[in-house]
């Protein structure tokens, strides 16, 4: 809040009272908020204090301030959110101005969280954005409790199955086994592909979440190696020669460095080692922004679509927010590459579903198989689509890490037991095994069944 003894400012042409309002500022939110109507929410009471909680209570989490991240800080300041909180870990860089709006030439290499939040904080009066430029990885289960909602402008499946496992989390269950409402956050995610895009609204232990629609989600697009090592044909394959074969051979930052595709000497360097073999097959098409796609495995936005999505994840938080109308169920999809298409539809909860039944996940293998084996399915399975699963189990009364890829002095003692077999690993008809993986904040419980 604005301090009381500051004198007031010019907004478009009209005098700012302290605290950033004038008299018929909110007068369109008033319209929806103080008086009923045919589509509001069967609970709706109009009242003047719902205004009131939305601009002083009301506290928001926006995950992302890229494309969609910009839009929806704008359009949840415009609505009278005031109290939002950012979290991006990327800085600015210049492919980043034609559609993320907030940044200006000048902010080129400052973090996007500070500048979208100054931005929006100066631009707005009254609303206080504090920005968090870290990854969403760095928050505890605490930090994320403080929310009545959290929304998500993401660009990564991963970072978005993690924040839905966080959520899920957070949940507390009554002595019958039903969901506690008042633990519940409500996650509403947005996503874009060009032309395309949907939004979602996942209630944590009441409807469908992320991991129970995991089979929606396209698989990565891969190359044959023979491809890319001898017979490139597309300037993807060039530039997939540098990132899987160049890379770990040349180690041009270094003995332990990996790509970081948000590090811009690190994509000059691919896209510039790229376009010497694309030259050298004479093919054309290998450019700055196509390198940094392809090693993020992400597909070039389009600005409008932002902008359609982000709107209705706005629209949805403050649905969600003030109980003036029901809110989506749950699923919209949009479509503008001819024409313009959009469809809704309820994404049913599974029963057995990775991240939020409440039951032990069962799979069957053979005690001759091996350990690799199992890895492998956690890996390839639509069901699990895990990253790098370290597995772990009680055996012969000691826990038992079995294996563990994230911590490489873990993996270096751990390595020999992939080669053994279920059985020779002292595992058993029924027994539970414990798999932690980045796509996830908590571990998942396995039970393992033997085939005969």
């Amino acid at each position: 809040m604005a301090n009381q003894a500051e004198e007031p400012m010019m907004v478009d042409g009209r005098v700012d009272s302290p605290g950033g309002s004038w008299p018929d500022r909110w007068n369109h939110v008033k319209k929806l908020l103080e008086r009923a109507g045919p589509f509001a929410h069967p609970d709706f009471e109009p009242s003047p204090e719902t205004i009131q909680f939305m601009l002083e209570v009301c506290k928001i989490l926006c995950i992302g301030a890229g494309g969609l991240g910009c839009e929806l800080l704008k359009d949840l300041a415009l609505m009278g959110f005031r109290n939002i909180h950012v979290i991006d870990m990327d800085k600015i860089d210049v492919s980043n101005l034609n559609r993320q709006f907030l940044f200006r030439p000048k902010d080129v290499g400052k973090p996007k969280a500070e500048t979208a939040a100054e931005f929006v904080n100066t631009r707005v009066p009254g609303c206080r954005v504090t920005p968090h430029y870290a990854k969403i990885q760095d928050f505890d289960g605490e930090f994320y409790r403080q929310f009545h909602i959290i929304v998500c402008g993401l660009d990564s499946i991963l970072a978005r199955r993690w924040m839905n496992g966080m959520v899920l989390s957070l949940i507390n269950y009554e002595e019958d086994g039903s969901v506690d409402q008042s633990s519940i956050i409500p996650l509403i995610d947005g996503g874009t592909e060009g032309f395309k895009g949907n939004a979602r609204v996942i209630l944590p232990g009441i409807t469908a979440c992320m991991d129970c629609t995991l089979e929606l989600y396209p698989p990565q697009v891969t190359y044959p190696m023979c491809t890319i090592a001898h017979t490139p044909r597309l300037p993807e394959h060039c530039i997939e020669w540098v990132r899987i074969l160049l890379w770990p051979q040349e180690k041009p930052f270094g003995e332990e460095v990996g790509i970081d595709g948000d590090d811009p000497a690190h994509i000059k360097w691919i896209y510039d080692r790229a376009l010497e073999r694309a030259e050298k097959y004479g093919i054309s098409g290998v450019t700055y922004r196509l390198t940094q796609g392809v090693v993020k495995h992400i597909i070039p936005a389009v600005a409008s679509t932002n902008a359609v999505i982000a709107a209705a994840c706005a629209t949805e938080v403050f649905k969600i927010a003030t109980s003036c109308c029901t809110p989506l169920n749950n699923y919209m999809v949009f479509n503008d590459t001819e024409g313009l298409y959009t469809y809704t539809f309820e994404a049913e909860k599974k029963d057995d579903c990775l991240a939020c039944s409440q039951v032990p996940q069962k799979f069957t293998f053979a005690p001759s198989d091996k350990l690799k084996d199992v890895i492998q399915y956690l890996c390839d399975s639509a069901a699990t689509q895990m990253k790098a699963p370290g597995v772990t189990a009680i055996v012969d009364g000691r826990n038992k890490t079995l294996y563990m890829q994230a911590v490489e002095s873990i993996e270096k003692r751990t390595r020999d037991n992939l080669t053994k077999t279920l059985g020779e690993l002292g595992l058993v008809d029924g027994q539970e095994l414990v798999v932690a993986d980045s796509t996830t904040p908590q571990s998942v419980i396995f039970k393992l069944h033997f085939s005969q």
